[in-house]
This record gives C-alpha cells, structure tokens and sequence, in this order.
C-alpha cells in the first residue's frame, strides 16, 4: 500500500517554521512566520488565523520554503517581502537601500514641525526615498529634492515616490555636488553614522546584507556630519534649518558642530521611543 503524502496544512506548516527560525536566531519566530506565510498564501493575518487547517499546495509550500530558506541565513524579513512601512506608508526595499527603520520618522515629524513655511527642501543620502517621499506628502507645498550616491538607490525610491503618489526631484551625487549655487529653506539627513570599529558588531542581518556604504560613518561615526555641516550655510536661505538623524550618544557632539558652522537658533534634540537622542537641529541667523 502507498502511504500517503505528508499533509503540511497552516497550522502545521507554522509549528514547524517557528521551531526552525528560533533555532537559526531569529528574535521573533512566530511572528516571522505568519508574515512570510501571509505573503506565499496572499492572505492577511485575519485570514491566516481562519484558514489553520487548510492544507497547502505544492506550489505554495514551494514558494513559502524558499522564503523561510533565506530567513534562517538571517536575510532580513523586509528584504524577502519586499516592503516596509513608514510613515504610515508602504515602501519597496531591496538591498540596494537601507531598510527603513521607525526611529528616523522622528526625522521626518521634526522636519514637518518646522518646514510649514518651506518651499524647498533637500533629503540628503535618501536611500529608499522614505524620508524625501514622507516629507512630500506631509509639506505640499514644497519642493522636495532628494540626492544619492547611488544609482540603484535612486531607482528604488523614484518607485517609492511613484507608489505612494509623491513628488520629488531625484538626483545623483555626492552630497551637494548636484546643486552649485542652490540654495533651500531646510536640509534633512540620515547619514552613515555607524562607527566602523562597530561595524562588525552589527546584528548579521544588517552587517551580512544591508549595503555597508550607507553605514559607515568612519573612525568616530561624523564624517558625514562634518562634511554636511560645512558646506551647509552655502546651500540654505538665509533662517534656514539643517536637521540629521544621529546614533546613540552622538547628538552632544553634532549639535556642537551645528553650532561651530554658524546654526546657533533654535538648537535642538529629541528623544526616539527608546529615549535615545535621535534627532538634532539648528538654523542659520
């Protein structure tokens, strides 16, 4: 007699995924799970949590074991899915960018707060777009310019800003080597800021696949923040407002090189939800 083949329904199929990942490192297994699952089964996770004992095809165990494959080497999970929220918007990630991280949309909520009266705004190192593209829709009203180094970057965030409905202008460079004699209202940037002493202590999702370019901050992790702050004042308006994104610890020693190149209004951080001092700004008399 034939036995009969291995029934892998929702349930089962999850048990089996969670046990694995947990067993490869991955923090929240489970969780990991239910969302790669979502995606092979094009459903949500209502739909998921009704559908327990329905078993799935050869092609959709197919499709969901190449996706729990790349997990258990650590690939991140936004990678594999092709998107992350931000904002309150969805955006595509590939490796080519940075995944973006909750952190910098205090970045952003900081950048709104202040650019009301913006009519021209530069995203420097926009990566994914989340930033520039968040900004567009928030700010109407203003220009939005974005600049990357990367070509591939900007592929992926010309998509972003197409999907979510937001104008912005790409361009590629280096820092402000697209704009002689521009000058804006605001200035907005992430930089690489990871020291690169750490960088071989990052979790291996993000030192195995993320792209190491937007990362290293050099020695101290302020390259980007020096280079930024000194050619700042030749590109803004006269009031105009430079505001970064800065690690852990960093924002005593970037709000004082505001400071040096002359934004000495309105200095400013503020906390992440972690409590870490996760944005700094200033503006020009």
């Amino acid at each position: 007699m034939t036995a009969k083949p291995e029934k892998w329904d929702v349930l089962k199929v999850l048990n089996w995924t969670k046990g694995y990942l947990a067993e490869k490192g991955v923090e929240n297994p489970r969780l990991e799970a239910e969302w790669m699952l979502c995606e092979a089964l094009s459903l949500d996770r209502v739909g998921l949590y009704l559908n327990f004992d329905k078993p799935l095809s050869d092609a959709e165990l197919a499709a969901f074991r190449g996706m729990v494959a790349r997990r258990g080497k650590r690939e991140p999970l936004q990678y594999i899915l092709g998107s992350q929220e931000f904002m309150g918007l969805d955006f595509q990630v590939t490796p080519a960018v940075l995944i973006p991280r909750h952190d910098t949309e205090v970045l952003v909520t900081e950048a709104v707060k202040r650019g009301a009266g913006a009519s021209s705004i530069l995203d420097i190192g926009t990566g994914s777009g989340c930033v520039a593209v968040s900004l567009a829709k928030a700010l109407p009203d203003a220009e939005i310019c974005s600049v990357d180094v990367s070509g591939d970057a900007l592929a992926v965030a010309r998509c972003n800003a197409e999907r979510n409905g937001a104008t912005v202008r790409f361009f590629q460079g280096s820092l402000f080597e697209p704009f002689p004699g521009r000058r804006f209202d605001m200035i907005v940037s992430n930089p690489p800021y990871i020291p690169k002493a750490d960088l071989a202590t990052l979790q291996h999702e993000v030192s195995g696949f993320e792209p190491m370019s937007a990362l290293d901050g050099g020695a101290d992790g302020l390259d980007f923040y020096r280079l930024i702050t000194k050619e700042a004042p030749g590109h803004l308006n006269q009031g105009g407002w430079l505001l970064f994104e800065v690690g852990a610890g960093q924002a005593p020693r970037v709000l004082g090189l505001l400071r040096d190149r002359g934004f000495t209004l309105e200095n400013f951080t503020q906390t992440d939800p972690a409590g870490i001092e996760r944005v700094v700004g200033g503006r020009l008399p």
